[in-house]
């Protein structure tokens, strides 16, 4: 069964590995078109996160489209070779019900990843790579997520990542509400810590966009100034807390101008949340005193130390997920008969037209109607007799004992009559 899931996640490798194998949202689209027009695949979906990448494909190996994956980013080959699952099948089913349910997320029960995944599905249709099989694992697998969140408590037990920011504030700082507050980036993760940060009132907000006008957008609503990027090294000194979440591929912010606004700062304290993957700032600035750098990663930890999950809500979860993995398995294996009940449609409709021919002929010739049905219905039970008369002519004693059980339950023969 050719459907597979390859990729890499949080739990298999390290942030300096993600960050290298992510994919810009306007790059999808080409890769896709690249992973299938090389006809690697039959088709193709690419998740990619701050906490994985994965690619799910139909009609393929596992192995060209690892080592497309490092060709894509210009790694070396075998790179990624300790940090790949691969999942076929019923795994790669179940894996996929499981990440859009908040199952295999960092923060257990996270909603944003159902998100995530939609639009990976929207970049696949824009590509042109999304065809029956994954369509129907992606519409099915929306439908299961939206079922566990629905029917248990497993969103409940999220603490995402944006309130986990909150919590390191208030370790670090004595009141939130005296410090000024940056966010860089303007897309759905500064927006969740926006929300929380803003119950907390700091001193100011600011939000800090490349477009200035996408980043008055999200300032309007929590009464909040907006700056461009380019203002960032002039401001800098002014925040406390900064939040950062960008598409940038490289780091927008320096170890050097950090230590530039440690002095200018008179070595207060500067909270930076960099929840940007590939990251935006330079993790080196982590060494500088006075500044406190937290990754996506060490953010994981915080919320896995402060998380109640409860665990009949994750049991609950699992057996939706393994009974809807069951019911999608089921349809994908009927769909591996189709060629053949094509093929035997095929071959019963030329039997029908060459015996309705030969019928017609004999009614030409002036044979009696009676004559006529009698030879075409003769005709049709000979030539649709024939190949299994024949298989079981040609079988020996084995194959000959498992042909007449097939046949006894296809045509629910009575084995026991003379008939």
């Amino acid at each position: 069964m050719s459907l597979y899931t390859l990729g890499l996640n949080h739990t298999t490798a390290p942030l300096d590995v993600r960050e290298r194998v992510t994919f810009a949202p306007d790059a999808l689209c080409d890769a896709l078109r690249e992973l299938t027009g090389k006809r690697m695949v039959k088709e193709a979906a690419i998740l990619s996160t701050c906490n994985r990448t994965e690619v799910y494909f139909h009609g393929g190996e596992p192995e060209p489209v690892t080592r497309w994956l490092e060709s894509a980013h210009r790694l070396p080959p075998a790179m990624l070779n300790p940090y790949v699952y691969t999942l076929n099948g019923d795994r790669a089913v179940t894996h996929a019900f499981r990440v859009a349910s908040g199952l295999d997320s960092m923060v257990l029960g996270e909603p944003q990843i159902l998100g995530q995944m939609k639009q990976a599905v929207r970049s696949a249709e824009a590509a042109g790579s999304l065809g029956l099989v994954l369509n129907r694992l992606f519409q099915r697998t929306f439908a299961v997520a939206k079922d566990v969140r629905s029917q248990t408590d497993i969103g409940s037990a999220s603490i995402s990542m944006a309130a986990a920011a909150v919590k390191l504030a208030d370790r670090i700082f004595p009141s939130v509400s005296e410090q000024r507050l940056l966010l860089i980036g303007a897309g759905e993760m500064i927006e969740l810590a926006a929300t929380h940060f803003a119950t907390r009132r700091p001193r100011s907000i600011t939000v800090a966009n490349r477009t200035l006008e996408r980043g008055n957008q999200l300032a309007h609503r929590f009464d909040a100034d907006a700056i461009t990027l380019t203002e960032l090294n002039e401001r800098l000194a002014q925040f406390d807390v900064i939040v950062t979440c960008t598409a940038s591929t490289l780091p927008i912010i320096g170890k050097g101008t950090l230590e530039r606004v440690v002095k200018q700062r008179k070595h207060a304290p500067v909270l930076i949340v960099d929840l940007g993957v590939p990251r935006d700032v330079e993790p080196e600035a982590s060494t500088l005193d006075d500044v406190f750098l937290y990754s996506v990663d060490d953010l994981a930890e915080i919320v896995k130390d402060n998380l109640q999950i409860r665990r009949e809500a994750v049991v609950q979860a699992e057996q939706m997920i393994a009974e809807q993995t069951s019911h999608f398995l089921h349809w994908l294996q009927g769909r591996s008969v189709v060629p053949t009940i094509s093929a035997l449609a095929a071959h019963y409709e030329a039997v029908r037209s060459a015996e309705l021919e030969h019928a017609r002929r004999m009614l030409a010739t002036g044979a009696s109607p009676n004559d006529v049905v009698e030879a075409l219905a003769r005709g049709l039970a000979g030539k649709l007799l024939h190949p299994s008369l024949a298989a079981l002519n040609a079988a020996g004693e084995a194959e000959r004992a498992e042909l007449i059980a097939l046949f006894s339950r296809i045509y629910t023969l009575d084995e026991g009559s003379d008939a």
